[in-house]
């Protein structure tokens, strides 16, 4: 798995991600499998945590993402054992200014943001603490699989913050208004299993030895997505977002417009074509 910092993205033979590795840098982006792409995160001494140069580079890795027709499922995993995004770094923000915290935290929200509108689907690893930001990453990404054993909370209340990058808006919407008022008034932490029993995460998983189980069951669900036709995937998401925040008869206009688009699809008549002739679609993303 070749390390990308700020470095151009290419496409190497079987569609697997190489660059030139850039030392020090704190994001990287790799891939095992043709298709599935990973952002991997490596700020180890301070835990991941959301510092300046950590934020930008994760901007940077997903606008290298973003226009890749070749990416279908993005992986955000750690390569940190322990530890998935450990929220924000205190220690940088004690030394700004009132006006200076107010921009960088919009700036973290608008991170949320773009994770949350790539276009295609994105699996959150959380093999360890998932903590304040930290969870409000994972809460941008589609789906999200933990280890039994990781710690999840947003625990800003105890620092005489709020969630600030989306988690007043996303948890709810993920676990209910009376869970996320209850995890946001008392930020509390919260396992795996206990995060899955509230719909917080979609799987759970022992921990490995290796410290990686969430990432290997996180990988074994992109490989369930990435057979699955490109274009229809995307729309689905599309669809699906978008509807969530209007009535019921907005979001049904809006799944016939998503619809629209993938009618014309070559990747539609391959699937018909696969169905008549009994054999499995080879989907090509056009």
């Amino acid at each position: 798995m070749m390390r990308l910092g700020r470095a151009a993205l290419r496409w190497g033979r079987g569609g697997i991600h190489t660059a030139v590795p850039r030392r020090g840098a704190e994001v990287q982006i790799g891939g095992e499998s043709g298709g599935i792409a990973e952002i991997l995160m490596n700020r180890p001494h301070a835990r991941n945590s959301l510092g300046k140069v950590f934020v930008d580079e994760l901007f940077g890795a997903l606008e290298q993402l973003r226009f890749d027709e070749k990416v279908r499922v993005v992986v955000f995993k750690s390569k940190v054992k322990g530890v998935f995004c450990a929220g924000a770094d205190l220690k940088e923000r004690e030394k700004m200014d009132d006006a200076e915290v107010g921009h960088f935290v919009k700036r973290l929200r608008n991170l949320m943001d773009e994770i949350a509108a790539l276009p295609v689907p994105t699996i959150a690893a959380i093999d360890g603490y998932a903590l304040g930001g930290g969870l409000e990453l994972a809460l941008a990404c589609d789906l999200r699989v933990a280890a039994s054993s990781a710690k999840m909370g947003l625990i800003e209340t105890t620092r005489g913050l709020l969630p600030g990058a989306g988690g007043t808006q996303r948890l709810p919407r993920c676990v209910g208004v009376g869970l996320a008022k209850e995890l946001i008034f008392t930020g509390r932490q919260i396992d795996g299993q206990e995060a899955f029993s509230m719909g917080l995460v979609n799987h759970t998983v022992p921990q490995n030895e290796e410290g990686d189980a969430a990432y290997q069951r996180a990988l074994t669900l992109a490989k369930e997505i990435l057979p699955r036709a490109p274009i229809a995937v995307k729309m689905g998401k599309l669809a699906i977002n978008r509807g969530i925040e209007v009535d019921i008869a907005s979001g049904m206009a809006i799944e016939g417009m998503c619809y629209a688009q993938n009618i014309p699809t070559r990747d539609r008549q391959e699937g018909m074509a696969a169905f008549r002739e009994k054999r499995p679609p080879q989907f090509i993303g056009k």
